[in-house]
């Protein structure tokens, strides 16, 4: 089919109609393109804050489960009288009612000495947040029949007296049977010297 110049007059509307109806639907596709793009991006929005939400959500039950946690632990150090100032005195009771009251089974006798307290840097260092460790070196002295009480004595120690004691290291040696006898006539076997301290946290912040 051909058309002529004079047949224009008579299409002219037609053709008009059909540019206009292209034009709408052009642009009737690319706002439905943009629309569904924009609709995509919404929802990859949308997932990544639920994705979000959701991760701070368990993040805030994890920070509620620890501070409980924290809670207790920090509470029971404040039982134990290990947050806030030494407890010189405290330990010095504790240990002559282990040594009067005859809490290690067994004949036993210790000298001990408490130095003043100072600052405590752990090997290998230890992150300890908002708290000072100060440390209130202890040294003691044992004549023992067995190395059991030695380790029967430390049990008491942590179980009767507030406090978090720390052991360095202990050196051990055999007496001569007949040369140490007390005046019961019981025999030392052996002597003990240990050295160790009383660990306590103090928060900075603290007045």
């Amino acid at each position: 089919m051909t058309f002529s110049k004079s047949d224009f007059p008579h299409i002219k509307w037609s053709l008009l109609t059909f540019l206009l109806v292209l034009g709408m639907s052009s642009i009737i596709i690319v706002a439905s393109e943009n629309f569904v793009a924009q609709s995509q991006r919404d929802q990859r929005n949308a997932k990544r804050q639920l994705s979000e939400a959701r991760s701070q959500l368990a993040t805030a039950k994890e920070d509620h489960e620890n501070m409980q946690t924290y809670t207790l632990e920090y509470n029971a150090l404040l039982k134990r009288n290990v947050i806030g100032n030494d407890q010189r005195l405290d330990w010095i009771e504790g240990l002559e009612k282990i040594h009067k009251q005859n809490r290690v089974p067994g004949f036993m006798e210790f000298k001990y000495a408490i130095a003043p307290q100072k600052p405590y840097i752990p090997t290998p260092p230890l992150d300890s947040g908002n708290f000072n460790l100060n440390l209130s070196g202890m040294t003691l002295q044992f004549d023992l029949l067995h190395e059991g009480q030695l380790i029967a004595f430390f049990d008491t120690l942590r179980t009767d007296i507030n406090g978090w004691f720390i052991i360095d290291h202990c050196a051990m040696e055999r007496t001569a049977a007949t040369a140490d006898a007390d005046d019961f006539g019981i025999a030392h076997q052996l002597k003990a010297e240990c050295s160790g301290g009383w660990l306590t946290l103090k928060n900075r912040n603290a007045k």
